[in-house]
Order: structure tokens, then C-alpha cells, then sequence
């Protein structure tokens, strides 16, 4: 081989090397995400079973939520009830209502699968929502103290 055809060769091979540790890396950003919104969804759920076992109201727990989605990462927070309809949120004036089949095709389906009980914790990627088209990542766990779908969701605007 020729120097100059070395050279390039090394070039190339370390600009493809640089596009792998480039994926790996926002594969492993978005994996640490993940994880960190599934502990946020897990203590939203802890703290919605003490908040009702103390005797909290509706409206202080919702005022609850939206001071912690005022000052953190965290833009909404969707807790439902055992038949997926929405019980306490930061944003009382959005209607809205979980679906109760995990294999329909709305986006938010698969969290229908923590009120039936076939899985504990669903993890979505960032997507479009399917009512304003604005991109959100939503994590959901199963409720502790009943049946319920206890979701956070950051927007990618925030998330920047």
C-alpha cells in the first residue's frame, strides 16, 4: 500500500470507529435516561400510595406534582386509576385516558400492560404524541398501592 492510501485507510476506519462510539454513546445517554425516569415513575408511585394513605387531597397531591415538574426535568406526570382513566396529574386541564388494551395502536397502549398486571415497568423512546405531534419520552410503572398506570414523560424541548 501505498502511504497515502495508509493514511486514508486509518482515516476512514477511525471516522467509522467515531460514528460506532457516537451511537454507543446515545445508545447508553438515552439508556441512563431511561433508568433515571423509571426511579422517578418508581417514587411518584411510592409517593402517591403515602400521599392517599396520609390523607392527602386530590388537589394537594396534583399541586404536589406540579411543583416538581416546575422544578425539574420531569414535564408531566399521568397516574391513573385501575380502569386507566387519570386520577392525579400536574395538568389538570389535559383530558385524557390510558387505554386498557396493550396490544392497540395508540401510543399510549403499551402502558395498558401495567394495569393488567403482564409487566411492572414500559419504556418508551422519544416519539410524537399522537394528539399535539410533540415529542415526548414516557416511562410508566405499575402502581404499589393498587392497579394503576403511574407515568412520568419529559419533553424533548426540556430535555435539551
Amino acid at each position: 500500500m501505498t502511504r497515502v492510501v495508509k493514511i486514508v485507510t486509518v482515516v476512514a476506519l477511525c471516522l467509522a470507529l467515531s460514528g460506532v462510539v457516537s451511537v454507543n454513546r446515545a445508545r447508553a445517554a438515552d439508556d441512563a435516561v431511561s433508568k433515571h425516569m423509571v426511579a422517578q415513575a418508581m417514587l411518584t408511585a411510592h409517593f402517591i400510595a403515602a400521599a392517599l394513605k396520609a390523607g392527602m387531597s386530590k388537589d394537594e397531591i396534583n399541586a404536589a406534582l406540579t411543583k416538581v415538574a416546575a422544578g425539574s426535568a420531569i414535564s408531566e406526570f399521568w397516574i391513573s386509576d385501575d380502569k386507566g382513566g387519570i386520577e392525579f396529574t400536574n395538568i389538570p386541564s389535559m383530558s385524557f385516558k390510558f387505554p386498557t388494551d396493550p396490544a392497540g395502536k395508540s401510543q399510549a397502549a403499551p402502558f395498558a400492560a401495567l394495569l393488567n398486571g403482564s409487566k411492572t415497568v414500559v419504556v418508551q423512546g422519544f416519539q410524537a404524541r399522537e394528539f399535539d405531534g410533540k415529542m415526548f419520552k414516557y416511562v410508566g410503572v405499575a402502581g404499589v398501592d393498587k392497579r394503576r398506570i403511574v407515568q412520568v414523560g419529559v419533553s424533548k424541548a426540556d430535555a435539551r
